[in-house]
């Protein structure tokens, strides 16, 4: 009879799980969401913690907080607590446990990844399901924040945003006379070095939860560390907090040189300062190098010594624009004809070859149809990245590199055949190109086919539009410029 009676109530648990309205559900705290934006922009914040409030308390919110961590791409990866919630029976126990009463989060866990250079590892902290549910829960209300306050031309971390967005916007304002220089500027270990105390003081969002979150300590190998500084990244809620902690230096620089107004130290002319920021990467434009270094870089310095922040000395750099400087992995450039280019830096692609090169030393043992199924994804993502900038002929110079890499890979497969030989059994025609790579492979059903490998010179160059600095998601001014993106 007990059994009988678990087994009756688990199965209701997943009933009411799978009975979900989510069209509902998105459409409750979309109009919470939305009458925040509006209580910001009057400065009404009494009602914007009000109605903050109301949405972290909201069966609705609860409910899309614990659906985001259990479908998203950490989904399997637990916490300290070793819990992950993979049954409906789980999930909506979750919603009914998700209270702000009693709550207390658990240290994170200490992993570390490699970083871009292959040698630094960098270290991650991961949240219990649990926690990353409150965290969820509570960027539900606190995103339309700072959605609605941040700096125009910030890009990074935030939603219907991309990197395309900020190169189009460096290309809007050095495609211009002036500004002819750049201060390449980078936020020395942003996430790790944020000063608690000045989230606490000026982070809208309830500061009990906030101060947990930020005081939960750590554990590395079985030993508990606390956290004075910084957010951890890996949580949710981290990379709002960073941006909200950058956000003012856009307005700062406005208001110390407006765009029209010329500076006596210029000879009258105007400063054209403008900044780019994605996430702790940002470029300064200037109309000269000593007005960056004298007056910009210590307004910026100043600024982020209030957050705790200092700029990495390493890769803050004063560059002119025909130097060239690389950004997001392009390199922007002004050329001596006059005219402004931005490719994919060089160092970026010696980054996707490499790896790929190394993907294809590594699978001898593979078919030529599981090796293409291997590469396709990547060349696609990365030629998708950039096509929105001059990319045609390192394409073309990409595509010849990954074919000389996967011929030397037939050879070692096959030393003792002739080249005739593995052109036959390789190579083929297609759309013109006597030379296309493929394999044979075979459908659900049995019948055979061939699988080719994707040209990124395939790829068109498309311009890209970019978003208007104003606008963000939450807004209903711009939900007609978001229909037409999606």
């Amino acid at each position: 009879m007990t059994t009988a009676q678990a087994v009756g109530a688990v199965s209701s648990e997943a009933a009411e799980w799978f009975a979900i309205d989510w069209q509902t559900i998105h459409r409750n705290v979309r109009r919470l969401q939305v009458r925040i934006v509006k209580a910001v922009k009057e400065g009404r914040w009494g009602k914007v913690r009000a109605l903050q409030r109301l949405l972290t308390h909201s069966f609705s919110g609860k409910i899309l907080a614990v659906r985001r961590v259990t479908e998203n791409q950490g989904k399997k990866t637990p916490g300290v607590d070793r819990e992950i919630w993979d049954t409906p029976e789980k999930k909506i126990q979750a919603v009914h446990e998700l209270k702000r009463r009693g709550y207390q989060p658990q240290p994170l866990r200490r992993v570390y990844i490699p970083k871009s250079d292959g040698k630094t590892m960098r270290p991650l902290g991961i949240p219990t399901m649990k926690d990353r549910s409150q965290q969820a829960l509570y960027l539900l209300a606190f995103d339309p924040v700072v959605e609605t306050t941040a700096d125009h031309n910030s890009y990074g971390f935030r939603q219907q945003r991309s990197c395309a967005d900020a190169i189009e916007q460096c290309f809007k304002t050095l495609v211009k006379p002036h500004p002819q220089w750049i201060l390449e500027g980078d936020v020395k270990s942003c996430f790790d070095r944020i000063s608690h105390d000045w989230l606490l003081a000026h982070v809208p969002i309830d500061r009990a939860i906030l101060q947990k979150w930020l005081k939960a300590g750590y554990l590395d190998k079985h030993v508990l560390h606390e956290t004075t500084d910084g957010t951890p990244q890996g949580g949710i809620i981290s990379p709002a907090l960073a941006n909200c902690a950058l956000d003012g230096l856009e307005r700062l620089l406005k208001e110390k040189f407006p765009t029209k107004r010329c500076l006596p130290s210029l000879g009258g002319k105007c400063p054209c300062v403008n900044l780019i920021r994605y996430a702790d990467d940002f470029v300064i434009t200037g109309r000269t190098k000593e007005l960056l270094e004298g007056e910009v870089k210590p307004l910026v310095e100043q600024f982020l010594h209030e957050r705790g922040l200092e700029l990495s000395p390493t890769k803050t750099v004063t560059t002119h624009v025909e130097q060239g400087f690389d950004f997001l992995g392009q390199n922007v450039r002004k050329y001596p004809n006059g005219k402004l280019l931005i490719k994919p830096s060089k160092k970026n692609v010696k980054v996707f070859l490499d790896g790929i090169r190394k993907i294809i030393k590594a699978s001898l043992g593979l078919s030529a149809a599981e090796l293409i199924d291997w590469l396709n994804p990547k060349i696609r993502g990365w030629a998708n990245y950039h096509r929105h900038v001059v990319s045609k002929r390192v394409f073309q110079r990409v595509d010849y590199a990954i074919f000389n890499s996967l011929w030397q890979w037939a050879r070692r497969r096959h030393p003792k055949k002739s080249p005739g030989w593995l052109k036959q059994k390789y190579l083929g025609q297609q759309g013109g190109r006597n030379w296309s790579f493929f394999g044979e492979s075979s459908d659900d059903e049995g019948k055979p086919h061939k699988v080719r490998l994707l040209l990124a010179g395939s790829t068109p160059i498309q311009r890209h539009v970019k978003v208007k600095g104003e606008a963000h998601p939450y807004d209903p001014a711009y939900a007609a410029t978001w229909k037409a993106a999606g």
